[in-house]
């Protein structure tokens, strides 16, 4: 899945729902590598502050952690955030009214 340029949706959060939605289907796991900023650039076609915005929101909702020069992986299970806590549903939650 990449994202939508039609979508309203801002694109650095429609990244950060795709790569959330891979965790919760088990695509990426626990500690696996996420895709790296320039590689987000690349799947999706959106500048590298946009990938970077994405990988800053997975980060702060617990999804992920970031080791400086090495990646970003995806952080334990137990670290996960609750459902309802999920910032890129709710900004599409809100569009939709």
């Amino acid at each position: 899945m990449i994202v939508d340029h039609h979508d309203p949706t801002p694109k650095y959060l429609q990244i950060a729902r795709i790569i959330r939605d891979q965790i919760r289907a088990g695509e990426l796991e626990p500690l696996d590598a996420i895709p790296s900023e320039s590689r987000l650039v690349q799947i999706h076609g959106v500048a590298r502050e946009t990938a970077r915005d994405a990988i800053k929101v997975l980060r702060e909702e617990g999804w992920i952690y970031t080791i400086q020069a090495r990646g970003s992986y995806v952080s334990p299970a137990a670290n996960w955030p609750q459902e309802d806590s999920d910032r890129s549903r709710d900004v599409a939650d809100t569009q939709g009214e």
